[in-house]
C-alpha cells in the first residue's frame, strides 16, 4: 500500500516543478507576503477567508488561533483535493512552505514601506495590488497560499463560476458574519481590499480572457 501510494505521487507530481514554475511560485509568494506584512498587518485592513474566519471563531469562541488556522486549511485543502487532485495539493504545500518562509524574512527586518494608517482607503488599494498580483501568480502556476485560495478554486471548478466570484461569495461572507465584532468603517476597507485583489486574481489566472 505505502509503494503504491508513492507510486501515484510521482506519477502524480512528475513534471510539476519546472523551473519556470518554482520561479514563478517564488515571485507570487515573495510579493503576496511582502503586502500582507508590510501594509495588512501595519494598518489593520484585512481580507475575508480564512484570515477572517480564524478571528471571528478566536473572538467569539474563544479557540486559539493556531488550531484554526491548522484545522480550516485543513478543510479547505481537503475539499479542493477531492476535485483538483494530488499534484494540486504537493504544488499548494510547496506554496504555503514558500510564503511561510518569505514571511519569516519579512519579519526579520522593519517595514519598509511608510505606514498608511492614516490612509485606510490608499493601504486597502495597494494592499489588494499585491495580493492579487502574488496570489494570482501562484494559482496561475498551480498552486495556492492558503486555504482561501484552495476554497475558492473549489467553489469555481465545481460551480463553473469565475474565480473572481467565488472569492467574493467566500470574503463577503466572512466580512458579513465580521460584524458582529468589528466596526463598519474597517469592514468597509476590508471590502475594497476583497473586491480588488479578486478582480486582480482573476485577470492574471484568466490571462485577460473574458470568461463567463
Amino acid at each position: 500500500m505505502f509503494r503504491d501510494l508513492i507510486g501515484r505521487l510521482r506519477k502524480e507530481c512528475s513534471g510539476a516543478f519546472t523551473t519556470k514554475r518554482v520561479l514563478s511560485i517564488l515571485l507570487g509568494t515573495a510579493i503576496c507576503s511582502f503586502g500582507m506584512y508590510n501594509i495588512h498587518r501595519q494598518t489593520g485592513v484585512t481580507e475575508g477567508g480564512v484570515l477572517g474566519m480564524i478571528l471571528l471563531l478566536n473572538y467569539w469562541l474563544g479557540l486559539p488561533s493556531s488550531l484554526l488556522s491548522v484545522l480550516l486549511d485543513a478543510i479547505c485543502y481537503g475539499l479542493a483535493f477531492r476535485r483538483l487532485g494530488l499534484r494540486f495539493l504537493v504544488v499548494s504545500g510547496f506554496s504555503t512552505l514558500c510564503f511561510s518562509m518569505f514571511f519569516k524574512i519579512w519579519e526579520l527586518f522593519p517595514p519598509v514601506l511608510p505606514s498608511f494608517y492614516d490612509k485606510p482607503i490608499l493601504a486597502a488599494v495597494l494592499g489588494a495590488l499585491f495580493i492579487g498580483a502574488g496570489v494570482g501568480i501562484v494559482i496561475k502556476n498551480g498552486g495556492s497560499c492558503g486555504g482561501d485560495d484552495a476554497l475558492a478554486l473549489f467553489i469555481s471548478d465545481i460551480t463553473g463560476w469565475r474565480l473572481s466570484r467565488a472569492y467574493l461569495i467566500t470574503d463577503f461572507t466572512v466580512l458579513a458574519l465580521s460584524l458582529s465584532y468589528i466596526p463598519f468603517v474597517r469592514i468597509f476597507y476590508s471590502i475594497i481590499t476583497v473586491t480588488l485583489s479578486s478582480s486582480i486574481i482573476d485577470l492574471i489566472q484568466t490571462g485577460g480572457r473574458k470568461i463567463k
